[in-house]
Formats: structure tokens, sequence, C-alpha cells
């Protein structure tokens, strides 16, 4: 779908490993910087033998942009959003003093993991009337929404999507959208995931997670690799600050990036923990979309792939992308969350950083071209700046979702 009225993205802020701010996720894009840390294991949850690491955020001071008394009452996911939000409408140069015309969209892959696992450890171990009230109203997926309306005062929508891998471009289809129709003057993107020892463990269990490997024990996720064998699952949030052009133009706000499209889709091939059989629907799908708003895939010099090392979820998104190009060759393709982990982090905040031109690393893990596939990350070399870039990302369960961000207009 194209907005009504051009939107833009003015402000960006981030939370994750790297640390406070999109300049230190930027940093580690850059330089192919992976940061990943033993899970704790200590609750039994794990196999043997099974993966033991993720890229986890630690302990970010996050005290410029969150009071310490304001932190304690929420969980860690709500913490992230907070202060990423604050970030980007800081970036932006825009005040809260919008109130109900700030809108909050936000989605999350796997919903309140931290807090629900303490509420069902409190019902199991102590009984139910033990359960903390306290604890019961971050619980939900939409928490960390509610969260960053409350600090800065946005009564506009507030909306959560929680679609796995997909749910970032889905939330800012959705957000350019309500802009789009004046439902809104400014919308705070928002996608924020956290990582317990029981969900942590449940993917291993899955088989999705990338297993103990060399005589380290290292555990890489390897995307669009012959070996791929699972991703990292990840944590963090980011948050994008999306308004008119018109506005944004008005108080001359440096732009980030244009919206110039944004949409998504489903397959209804696909099972419900899995990814679908053949991508040519989706192809045919997403390909009219494009040119119902006078695009082609020549129109594209980039791509941001939400490809994590999962094999299943790898061959699909790659064949997908080989059939949208028709036998052509595919522009650069990068895949952030090699370094940011299965997150939606590093989809949106890479989408955004690549379209103003920062500079990328070799895929981490990349080595082995898999011929199946045939298609190569990228591999390093400096970039051309990009004209326009497709954002896509496919989902277990059939969802798929996509944006073509432009570089910042003159």
């Amino acid at each position: 779908m194209r907005a009504p009225s051009p939107v833009v993205i003015t402000g960006l802020g981030a939370v994750s490993a790297a640390g406070a701010g999109a300049d230190a996720l930027a940093a580690d894009f850059e330089t192919s910087t992976v940061r990943t840390a033993e899970v704790d294991r200590s609750a039994g949850y794990h196999r043997d033998r099974g993966s033991r690491r993720a890229v986890l955020v630690g302990n970010v001071d996050l005290t410029r942009w969150l009071a310490p008394m304001a932190s304690r009452r929420m969980s860690p996911a709500s913490r992230w959003a907070v202060a990423a939000a604050r970030m980007a409408v800081e970036q932006a140069g825009v005040g809260t003093e919008k109130g109900e015309r700030t809108a909050v969209v936000a989605s999350n892959a796997y919903g309140a993991a931290v807090v629900t696992e303490k509420i069902l450890c409190q019902i199991f171990l102590e009984g139910p009337e033990a359960v903390s009230p306290a604890l019961f109203t971050e619980s939900v997926a939409n928490a960390p929404a509610a969260q960053v309306a409350l600090a800065l005062g946005a009564r506009g929508p507030n909306l959560t999507f929680t679609q796995r891998q997909a749910g970032p471009l889905i939330a800012l289809a959705h957000a350019a959208a309500l802009l789009g129709r004046g439902a809104a003057d400014l919308a705070l993107v928002a996608t924020v995931d956290e990582v317990s020892p029981v969900l942590h463990a449940v993917l291993d269990r899955f088989r999705a997670l990338a297993p103990s490997s060399g005589p380290d024990g290292d555990e890489v996720a390897r995307p669009f690799d012959r070996r791929r064998d699972g991703c990292l699952v990840g944590e963090g949030a980011a948050v994008v600050a999306l308004e008119p052009e018109t506005a944004a133009r008005a108080r001359s706000a440096r732009v980030l990036a244009r919206v110039l499209a944004a949409g998504s889709a489903f397959d209804p091939t696909a099972s419900r923990t899995g990814w679908g059989r053949n991508p040519s629907g989706l192809a045919d799908t997403l390909s009219l979309q494009l040119g119902r708003l006078e695009l082609t895939t020549s129109d594209l010099d980039l791509v941001v792939s939400g490809a994590s090392g999962i094999p299943t979820h790898d061959r699909y998104e790659a064949l997908l992308l080989r059939e949208m190009w028709a036998g052509r060759p595919l522009p650069t393709t990068l895949a952030p969350r090699a370094t940011t982990g299965e997150t939606g982090v590093g989809l949106l905040a890479a989408a955004v950083l690549a379209a103003g031109g920062a500079p990328f690393g070799a895929t981490p893990g990349f080595a082995e071209p898999d011929p199946e596939i045939g298609l190569i990350p990228h591999d390093g070399r400096r970039l051309p700046p990009s004209r326009r870039l497709l954002a896509l990302s496919t989902a277990a369960g059939g969802a798929a979702a996509w944006a073509v961000l432009e570089a910042a207009p003159l």
C-alpha cells in the first residue's frame, strides 16, 4: 500500500547488545560484530547438549532516558522500548505535546517472555495467591506499547502486532497508513523482543537455534550459507519516529528515509510453525503490489532480508527473491539478523540505517554458497549509496511483510 501523502522517518532509537543508541548498533553492523552471551540454564529447562548462547542486552545504562524509579516498575522489554522511543523523539526533534495525535504501533515475536515466566514460577512454586499484581500488567504483549504511550503522553491509536519475524514491517506499514489517512500526526513504530531461559530452551528443543560447534562451542547463525543450521535468538528494541513529509519539511527536520510503500501478504501453504512450500504465489502478490505503485524490481538497488540462519526460512526467502527478480541478478542483500539475532531490532534498524548510507560489513557466518538457492549475501565491500531498498521478512506461520524505503530526499 502507498500512503495517500508521503511519510518520512525522522528519528531512530535502539537498545541492543551493542548498547544504547543507533550509533552503537550501526558500529556492530559495520564491523560484523556479533555479541552473544551465555543464557542462564540453572532452571533445568535446556537439553544437555543444546544451544547455550543468545544475543542479550545485558546491563545497558538507560538512566539518560529512563529514571530508575520508573524503570523498576517495568519489564526489560518495556524499559528498552521507552528508552528507544525517547531516543527517536529526541533525534526527530519533536515534542510530546501532540498527545492525542501521536500513535504507537509496536510488534514483538514472542510476547512478554520474562515476566510471564516469573508469574508462572510464582504460581507453580508458591501458589496462585503469591502472584504479584504489579507483574501482571507487564505480562501482556502490548505492555511495551502501553508504557511508551504513558511515558511520552501519546494518546493516539495504540496497536501491537505479534506476527513473528514479519511483525516490524507490518507495524511500519500500519503506522504509515495511519499517518496517510490523517489519523495521527506522529507515529512511533517500535519493535521489541526479550529472551527468557524458558523461551531459549523451547526454541532450542524445536531445533530453531544454531547448535554449539567448533572447539570453543561457538554458536553462529549463517544466513543463506550451505551449512546454516539455526538462528541466534536476540533481544532489544528499535523505535522509529514517522511523520508526514510536509510536517517534517515545515520544521526543517532531518529526514533519515522516506517510506515510499509498505504492505503485507500471507502464504496459506505455510504450517503454523514453518514456512510455505513454494514462494511463487507470494512472489506474484508482492510483484503485483509493486506494480500498482508503478515500481518494478529494477527500481530497487538493495535488499534488507529477514534471513537468520534457519534452513527453511532462508531457503524460502531466497527463492522468493529469485522469483521476484525472475532470473535477473539480485541486488546486494543484507542479512542483519546474523548480527542482532532473530529479533525485530536488526531488520527495522538496519533498513533505516542502510537507507541513510550507513556502511555494512560482511555477513557474519557466511562462507559457503548454497547451490540450491544461489544467493550470496553482502560480502563487506563498500556499498554505493542506495536509491531505493526493499526490506522484506517472511514469518513462520505464513505472514510476510515488506517496505520500500527511499534515500532521504534532498
